[in-house]
Protein backbone atom coordinates (compact mmCIF):
# COMPACT_ATOMS: atom_id res chain seq x y z
CA UNK A 1 0.00 0.00 0.00
CA UNK A 2 1.24 3.63 -0.91
CA UNK A 3 0.87 6.24 1.77
CA UNK A 4 -1.44 9.24 0.62
CA UNK A 5 0.94 11.68 -1.41
CA UNK A 6 1.59 14.65 1.03
CA UNK A 7 0.74 17.19 -1.92
CA UNK A 8 -2.48 15.93 -2.41
CA UNK A 9 -3.45 15.59 1.34
CA UNK A 10 -2.90 19.58 1.94
CA UNK A 11 -5.33 19.97 -1.48
CA UNK A 12 -7.96 17.06 0.07
CA UNK A 13 -8.18 18.09 3.28
CA UNK A 14 -9.45 22.05 2.82
CA UNK A 15 -11.88 21.28 0.28
CA UNK A 16 -13.21 17.70 2.13
CA UNK A 17 -13.80 20.27 4.87
CA UNK A 18 -15.63 22.63 1.99
CA UNK A 19 -18.02 20.11 0.92
CA UNK A 20 -18.91 19.35 4.11
CA UNK A 21 -19.57 22.57 5.76
CA UNK A 22 -21.64 22.92 2.44
CA UNK A 23 -23.39 19.76 2.65
CA UNK A 24 -24.38 19.91 6.95
CA UNK A 25 -26.18 23.17 6.84
CA UNK A 26 -29.51 23.10 5.36
CA UNK A 27 -30.68 25.78 3.39
CA UNK A 28 -32.95 28.61 4.60
CA UNK A 29 -35.96 28.87 3.40
CA UNK A 30 -37.09 32.47 2.04
CA UNK A 31 -39.11 34.36 4.24
CA UNK A 32 -41.13 36.40 1.73
CA UNK A 33 -41.31 39.35 4.36
CA UNK A 34 -43.66 41.39 2.24
CA UNK A 35 -46.36 39.16 2.76
CA UNK A 36 -45.83 39.62 7.00
CA UNK A 37 -47.17 43.20 6.35
CA UNK A 38 -50.29 41.69 4.84
CA UNK A 39 -53.24 41.54 7.32
CA UNK A 40 -54.91 38.69 8.07
CA UNK A 41 -59.07 38.88 7.80
CA UNK A 42 -61.40 39.24 5.47
CA UNK A 43 -60.58 40.74 1.78
CA UNK A 44 -62.56 41.47 -1.22
CA UNK A 45 -60.80 40.82 -4.68
CA UNK A 46 -61.81 41.90 -7.25
CA UNK A 47 -60.59 42.11 -11.01
CA UNK A 48 -58.29 45.10 -11.84
CA UNK A 49 -59.91 47.67 -13.45
CA UNK A 50 -63.74 45.76 -13.14
CA UNK A 51 -66.93 46.96 -11.24
CA UNK A 52 -68.08 43.64 -10.81
CA UNK A 53 -68.91 41.99 -7.56
CA UNK A 54 -65.85 41.12 -5.76
CA UNK A 55 -64.73 37.92 -4.16
CA UNK A 56 -64.54 37.88 -0.60
CA UNK A 57 -62.12 35.74 0.71
CA UNK A 58 -60.80 35.00 4.49
CA UNK A 59 -57.01 34.82 4.93
CA UNK A 60 -55.34 33.27 8.01
CA UNK A 61 -52.62 33.15 6.21
CA UNK A 62 -51.20 35.48 3.66
CA UNK A 63 -49.20 32.95 1.79
CA UNK A 64 -52.64 31.15 0.54
CA UNK A 65 -52.62 34.14 -2.07
CA UNK A 66 -49.81 33.04 -3.86
CA UNK A 67 -52.12 30.33 -5.23
CA UNK A 68 -55.88 31.70 -5.53
CA UNK A 69 -55.46 29.42 -8.97
CA UNK A 70 -54.98 26.43 -6.54
CA UNK A 71 -56.76 27.00 -3.51
CA UNK A 72 -56.41 23.95 -1.12
CA UNK A 73 -53.88 22.47 -2.62
CA UNK A 74 -50.04 21.60 -1.28
CA UNK A 75 -47.93 22.75 -3.65
CA UNK A 76 -44.21 23.18 -3.89
CA UNK A 77 -43.06 26.77 -4.54
CA UNK A 78 -39.77 28.64 -5.78
CA UNK A 79 -38.96 32.28 -4.82
CA UNK A 80 -38.24 34.17 -8.07
CA UNK A 81 -38.07 37.44 -6.52
CA UNK A 82 -38.15 39.00 -2.39
CA UNK A 83 -38.53 42.74 -2.12
CA UNK A 84 -40.20 44.67 0.26
CA UNK A 85 -42.98 45.66 -1.57
CA UNK A 86 -43.18 42.93 -4.20
CA UNK A 87 -42.76 39.58 -4.27
CA UNK A 88 -43.20 36.96 -7.12
CA UNK A 89 -43.23 32.75 -6.67
CA UNK A 90 -43.28 30.27 -9.30
CA UNK A 91 -45.09 26.64 -7.84
CA UNK A 92 -46.04 23.09 -9.85
CA UNK A 93 -48.75 21.32 -7.41
CA UNK A 94 -49.51 17.67 -7.73
CA UNK A 95 -51.48 16.34 -10.75
CA UNK A 96 -50.05 18.65 -13.44
CA UNK A 97 -50.97 22.39 -12.06
CA UNK A 98 -48.79 25.29 -12.04
CA UNK A 99 -48.37 28.51 -11.77
CA UNK A 100 -46.66 32.21 -10.88
CA UNK A 101 -47.87 34.95 -9.20
CA UNK A 102 -46.65 38.32 -8.45
CA UNK A 103 -48.30 40.38 -5.42
CA UNK A 104 -47.34 44.06 -4.74
CA UNK A 105 -47.80 45.97 -1.73
CA UNK A 106 -49.44 49.12 -2.13
CA UNK A 107 -50.52 49.85 1.47
CA UNK A 108 -51.97 48.38 4.53
CA UNK A 109 -55.48 47.83 3.30
CA UNK A 110 -54.73 46.74 -0.79
CA UNK A 111 -52.78 44.53 -2.60
CA UNK A 112 -51.77 43.67 -6.33
CA UNK A 113 -52.31 39.83 -6.96
CA UNK A 114 -50.88 38.94 -11.01
CA UNK A 115 -51.10 35.12 -11.75
CA UNK A 116 -50.99 33.05 -14.20
CA UNK A 117 -51.18 29.34 -15.15
CA UNK A 118 -52.39 26.27 -15.62
CA UNK A 119 -55.10 24.71 -13.32
CA UNK A 120 -57.90 21.64 -14.16
CA UNK A 121 -55.74 21.26 -17.80
CA UNK A 122 -56.69 24.90 -18.73
CA UNK A 123 -55.06 28.17 -18.65
CA UNK A 124 -55.93 30.75 -16.34
CA UNK A 125 -54.84 34.36 -15.85
CA UNK A 126 -55.99 36.87 -13.94
CA UNK A 127 -55.42 40.46 -12.30
CA UNK A 128 -56.96 41.40 -9.05
CA UNK A 129 -56.73 44.35 -6.55
CA UNK A 130 -57.32 43.22 -3.03
CA UNK A 131 -58.76 45.33 -0.60
CA UNK A 132 -59.39 44.70 3.32
CA UNK A 133 -62.41 44.13 4.92
CA UNK A 134 -61.98 43.42 8.43
CA UNK A 135 -62.06 39.94 10.29
CA UNK A 136 -63.16 37.13 9.21
CA UNK A 137 -66.82 36.09 10.35
CA UNK A 138 -67.16 32.83 12.46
Amino acid sequence: MTAFPLRLKWIALPLGALVFASVSSPAQAPELAMLNKVQPGLWNLKERGSSDATDKVCVRDPRKLLQLGHRDIQCSRFVVSDEPNEVTVTYRCPGGGSGRTTIKYEGRGLIQIDSQGIAHNSPFAFAKEARYAGTCGG
